[in-house]
This record gives C-alpha cells, sequence and structure tokens, in this order.
C-alpha cells in the first residue's frame, strides 16, 4: 500500500506542474503604426561645358596661294557647348566664350624653323543652336598676311570662336560650332612640316 500512495503523489506532481507551465491566451490583437517617408527626387545641378568632337588633328592643304602669299586650309573639328542650368542656378549677367589660341609652329626636326600664330587664321561658323538664339560665331580673322576680305589681319591669338550674346538664361541649351581656318605665309616660307597645337578653352565670366 506504501508504494502506491507514492506513486499517487507523483502523479499528482506532475499535473499541477503542467498546469503551471500553460499560458493564457490574450483577447487583445495589438495595435499597427504606420511608418511613412518621403523622399525627394535626387538632383543633380545644371552644367556648362565644351566638348571637341574625336579627330586626329587637323592637316592643312595647300589652297588659294598666289602672287601675295603662300596659303594653306582645313577645317577645325565641331566644338559643342552645352547649358544644362537652370535659370535659378545662373547670376545674373552672366556669359559665357570660346576663345581659341594657337601656339608657334615648329618644323619638325628643325626647331629653328618656324611660323608664329599671327600667320593662322578663321572664319567660325555656326552649325546648330538650341537656344533662344542668343548665341552667335565669333567674327573672322585673317592672317596678318591679309586675305583681301577685310576680316582684321590678327591671327589666331585669343580669339573667339563662339560667344553668348545675352542674358546666359536664354542661352540654356545645345550649341554646335566649327570654322575655316587659313594660314597664310610669305612667298618665301622654308619648306618643312610644322605642328601647331590650337588650344580652345571655355571662359565663363560675369
Amino acid at each position: 500500500m506504501k508504494i502506491n500512495r507514492t506513486a499517487l503523489a507523483a502523479s499528482v506532481l506532475g499535473l499541477t506542474l503542467a498546469g503551471v507551465a500553460t499560458p493564457a491566451l490574450a483577447d487583445d490583437p495589438g495595435s499597427g503604426i504606420d511608418v511613412s517617408v518621403n523622399i525627394e527626387p535626387t538632383t543633380t545641378p545644371g552644367q556648362l561645358s565644351m566638348t571637341v568632337a574625336d579627330n586626329n588633328g587637323v592637316s592643312l592643304q595647300e589652297s588659294g596661294s598666289d602672287a601675295a602669299a603662300r596659303q594653306f586650309t582645313g577645317t577645325l573639328p565641331t566644338v559643342t557647348v552645352t547649358d544644362t542650368r537652370t535659370p535659378e542656378e545662373i547670376p545674373a549677367g552672366e556669359y559665357w566664350a570660346v576663345v581659341g589660341q594657337a601656339s608657334q609652329f615648329v618644323a619638325s626636326g628643325d626647331p629653328a624653323k618656324t611660323i608664329g600664330p599671327e600667320y593662322l587664321g578663321w572664319k567660325p561658323r555656326l552649325l546648330s543652336d538650341s537656344s533662344t538664339g542668343a548665341v552667335s560665331a565669333g567674327e573672322p580673322v585673317s592672317s596678318v598676311v591679309s586675305d583681301g576680305t577685310g576680316a582684321p589681319a590678327v591671327g589666331l591669338e585669343g580669339q573667339e570662336l563662339l560667344v553668348s550674346t545675352a542674358n546666359s538664361a536664354d542661352e540654356i541649351g545645345t550649341s554646335q560650332v566649327n570654322a575655316d581656318l587659313a594660314l597664310r605665309t610669305s612667298v618665301d616660307v622654308a619648306a618643312g612640316e610644322y605642328h601647331s597645337t590650337l588650344t580652345l578653352s571655355l571662359f565663363n565670366q560675369s
């Protein structure tokens, strides 16, 4: 009989432990909280930029020589100026210009033989303009050996290729320009293969 009471006590203890470990179910399902965020579009400031069409340089060929001068001509690769700024990003009174500067022509293998940049002239030509028409090609300039066209005989030393002519806010868009190049020298210019570098710079001023 003693053994049976011990077994019963153990059995009752087990039931008691099971009743304490069982959690009661909650009646409240809980509350949800809305989490929101307003992400504004990413904006990139506009910019004024210049590019030059892919090229292998310009090889001037003799054309238009006469008793007064020898002349060598070619065409400048297309130059593109793009303005993606908004009117609010452009300071009042700001304008820009593309300026060309030629270095001295130097003969290959004989640096003592040179032709100055004042002998190189150009005639800029506006190819396209998506602005409101406030961009224009620069004025033609001739070699110091005049070509007889009446263009200033000053050579290509800091001359404008493309220039804005009004409020820059009216010039937003893309403009393309090139130029006819003409090297005019004296008739007794020394023979040789000459090289020069024509540097184009975009200046933004107010």
